[in-house]
């Protein structure tokens, strides 16, 4: 028969303290690997993300153990209106689940991944903070989480800190307050979890002890490589665009238009473009390598002709990212849908503004006041706008569910941007078909840039 061993299990800075069991015990002996020693106290500690796995190791081993670093409660929510999932989302949910409430739930824009949450909220009836990566989502889900169960519900973020049962922050403020509340909550939902990995707000994970934890995501891949399996869980359920248009996404058509450039214009692209790889090849640099881009700006720098160079890249880049052929299709694109609802899309602020004046159409950009975003997306959804132009501020996290066609006029290299901005015209509505236009500069750097983010099975 084990030895009756009473410990104490509590919260402190991000962490969970066990007192009560000296580290070199026989129960300690197969204590999880990230439950070590502290040589400041001779207490054991882990990452407060451990909570969950070093709890059922206390519990094999029969240890008795006073919990006071579970902050949360057990609630008894009910929804103010139910509504029968949607095959997928119920299939998300029970994947989940049966990981033991731990994983990563994969669903295009527009096809239900806030209900799932609220459905994984109402299954385990834990306090529950959801994690959102701009005020904007903070915003939409703070009206969600209301809506659904008809409750008080946090903010953290934005200029507010009121915690609550329900409580939504975004990733900069979970960074900066988890130390303090990663013991007050049973499920954690991060919403857009691809930004997770990063340095800080993977930080802010592991000092949350959330032993149920969800990520929500359209996109998960990240060009570092990085995962979630630590910090969330493994991908538990994945439905792409492909596999719900139609029946709970709208279908939708792409269509790429290879826009060619004048002569006048094709000789300035190649001379300067010459110019750009020139110095390039001159030095060794390359650009596909990690370090190429800061090697390029940094030599580019030290001498004129580096300098000359430099200036020779912003050229013929701006030259392939706002052709004005390209502008000139898209005066003939926002004619044709001038009874449609659409997105203009580009890859800098300055075409935004460009393009704002010249077709008298109302700019988004992150220099862009709450309330004036608020009011002209409002505007659009209720058909007084039917065009909106902007950079990258509504490739993630905001509800345009009117929004029906897009026209990319210019864009990175990246995957995740691409189906972000496709997945923004994809809302359900009767009736509606979704048609996204990419605009490539014929014959530039526009046209690897385009194939490359065109990988997706949603492009094929």
């Amino acid at each position: 028969m084990p030895r009756a061993v009473t410990l104490r299990l509590s919260f402190q800075g991000g962490t969970i303290r066990l007192e009560g069991l000296a580290p070199d015990a026989p129960e300690a002996a197969a204590r999880p690997a990230s439950l070590v020693v502290d040589a400041r106290d001779q207490v054991l500690r882990a990452p407060a993300c451990d909570y969950a796995p070093v709890m059922r190791w206390l519990h094999a081993q029969k240890l008795e153990v006073v919990d006071d670093a579970r902050g949360y409660a057990t609630l008894a929510l009910e929804p103010v209106a139910r509504r029968e999932p949607y095959p997928h989302q119920r299939e998300a949910l029970e994947a989940w689940t049966a990981r033991r409430g731990r994983g990563v739930v994969v669903l295009p824009t527009g096809s239900g991944k806030t209900h799932v949450a609220t459905l994984a909220i109402l299954a385990k009836q834990r306090s529950t903070l959801v994690v959102v990566p701009t005020l904007d989502l903070l915003s939409q889900w703070y009206d969600v989480l209301a809506a659904a169960f008809g409750v008080d519900v946090g903010i953290v973020g934005g200029g507010y800190h009121e915690v609550r049962d329900l409580t939504v922050t975004t990733y900069d403020s979970a960074h900066l307050h988890m130390d303090r509340l990663g013991g007050r909550f049973g499920l954690v939902v991060f919403d857009e979890c691809h930004h997770l990995p990063s340095p800080s707000y993977a930080m802010a994970a592991r000092m949350c002890l959330a032993p149920f934890r969800l990520g929500l995501s359209a996109t998960p891949e990240r060009t570092d490589g990085q995962g979630y399996e630590e910090l969330v869980g493994p991908v538990v359920y994945r439905k792409d665009i492909t596999d719900l248009s139609g029946d709970y996404l709208a279908s939708y058509e792409v269509v790429r238009l290879d826009v060619p450039l004048s002569a006048e214009e094709r000789a300035a692209y190649e001379a300067d473009r010459e110019t750009y790889k020139a110095f390039l090849r001159a030095n060794g640099i390359r650009m596909s390598s990690p370090d190429g881009w800061g090697r390029f700006v940094m030599l580019s720098s030290a001498s004129d002709t580096g300098r000359r160079a430099f200036a020779a890249y912003r050229r013929q880049k701006a030259l392939a990212l706002a052709a004005p052929g390209k502008l000139a299709v898209l005066e003939r694109l926002l004619h044709q849908h001038r009874h449609d609802r659409t997105i203009v899309f580009t890859e800098d602020n300055a075409t935004v503004y460009a393009i704002s004046r010249r077709f008298l159409v109302p700019a988004i950009t992150h220099q862009t006041k709450v309330k004036e975003r608020s009011r002209t997306l409002a505007a659009f959804n209720e058909g007084a706008l039917g065009t909106v132009v902007t950079s990258k501020v509504l490739n993630e996290g905001v509800d345009v569910p009117a929004a029906n066609v897009a026209i990319v006029l210019s864009g990175s290299g990246s995957v995740r941007e691409h189906v972000q901005r496709l997945g923004r015209i994809l809302r359900k509505r009767p009736d509606k078909r979704a048609l996204l236009y990419e605009l490539v500069a014929a014959g530039t750097s526009e046209e690897y840039t385009s194939d490359k983010r065109r990988s997706h099975v949603a492009y094929h």
